[in-house]
């Protein structure tokens, strides 16, 4: 799976179906998604996540945040409301299309397009948070790596990420059949059966390796909990912290 398969793949969910394929909802297929409900949706998890990272101490500015994988930009909206500007990056130019047509920031987010396997076009030490939810899981492992990497060299010292992602596959029937079974099977159950777009790739990664890759970068997970369930994924949200010295923790 290489970086232009996502690209198509999401260029195509992003011209079919740009609400559903962020928030996968068997009951919204077919624009069945209302536009204020999709962004409330995103406002009730960026609110809960500034809360949990005030109870956990954690204080970054508010100057600047990057919605990473932002999609039809349900979350960069949200993170508006807590920060003066923010940056949301997809490598999808139908989902970003979308994102501009629901923008109700009044021009303080940026959407732009990504689609290097790197932030190259985004300055180190630049945001006060990096967040991202249900995106990397859609990407191949070593290329979710590289994006974690590029987080913390573009999260100023003292400013935060806040990292969502599945650690594990269910031990139901739909979860080990997204452990066990063959890619190309899982792909022509999404589009013959389901009827997918385009297919839906899924990876895990494991809270210690998470926790690793953000030690040799700097940065620390402070506090890891599962808040988004469902019979296929244990789904983590990690809250991460970079030294205000710059120095690891």
């Amino acid at each position: 799976m290489s970086l232009d398969e996502v690209r198509r793949d999401w260029t195509r969910l992003g011209s079919a179906e740009p609400l559903w394929a962020v928030c996968v909802d068997p009951t919204k297929r077919g624009g069945g998604w209302d536009d204020e409900d999709f962004l409330a949706s995103g406002a009730a998890e960026i609110d809960g996540a500034v809360e949990r990272l005030a109870e956990l101490g954690i204080a970054p500015g508010r100057g600047r945040a990057l919605d990473f994988g932002c999609g039809a930009g349900r979350l960069s909206n949200a993170l508006a409301a807590h920060f003066d500007a923010v940056v949301g990056v997809d490598i999808s130019a139908p989902m970003l299309a979308e994102a501009r047509r629901l923008d109700r920031s009044g021009g303080r987010i940026e959407f732009r397009l990504n689609d290097a396997p790197d932030l190259g076009t985004l300055d180190s030490d630049s945001f006060d948070l990096v967040y991202t939810d249900l995106v990397l899981q859609h990407l191949p492992p070593e290329l979710a790596r590289g994006y974690l990497s590029e987080f913390a060299r573009v999260v100023r010292p003292g400013g935060a990420m806040v990292i969502g992602v599945p650690a594990r596959e269910r031990r139901t029937f739909k979860g080990l059949v997204f452990r066990y079974a063959p890619l190309a099977l899982i792909r022509f159950g999404q589009r013959a059966l389901l009827r997918y777009p385009a297919p839906m790739r899924m990876h895990t990664l494991a809270p210690e390796r998470l926790r690793a890759l953000m030690a040799e970068r700097g940065a620390r997970v402070v506090h890891s909990e599962e808040y988004w369930g469902g019979d296929h994924w244990q789904h983590l949200r990690h809250f991460v912290t970079v030294d205000a010295s710059g120095e690891p923790a």
